[in-house]
């Protein structure tokens, strides 16, 4: 059997990141949890992932920097941000952060991982 996805999910609200953390273990993920950016950062350092899932308000570095330094190293990584405070004109809609795909919070765990199964081109779930 093949090594579950790797899902890297940086989210500061802890019952929030316990909580996709649960659902997206449930359906088969290999989950690790960040409460930072800096600490996701770390984590992406020593453990190949398959995927990002972030917050962009969080302490010590937030989801835009985050985002900005992984893709310094990796251009392809799946991105996918959950906010509440995106604007229309937020750079991250840029062609240069795909790809990325941004949720709106709240959002349900389901969606997230609906999502990535689209952008790791997994079987959508029914």
């Amino acid at each position: 059997m093949p090594d579950p996805f790797h899902i890297l999910v940086a989210e500061d609200e802890v019952l929030a990141a316990m909580a996709l953390e649960d659902f997206l273990s449930f359906k088969g993920f290999r989950v690790t949890v960040a409460a930072n950016g800096l600490e996701a950062l770390e984590h992406y350092t020593r453990d190949r992932v398959h995927a990002l899932v972030t917050d962009l308000r969080m302490p010590r570095m937030d989801g835009h920097a985050l985002i900005k330094e992984i893709r310094e190293r990796d251009a392809t990584l799946p991105v996918v941000v959950m906010t509440g405070f995106l604007t229309q004109d937020s750079d991250l809609t840029h062609e240069r952060w795909k790809p990325l795909e941004i949720l709106s919070k709240p959002v349900n765990p389901r969606t997230i991982c609906n999502t990535l199964h689209r952008m790791l081109g997994l079987p959508q779930e029914g």
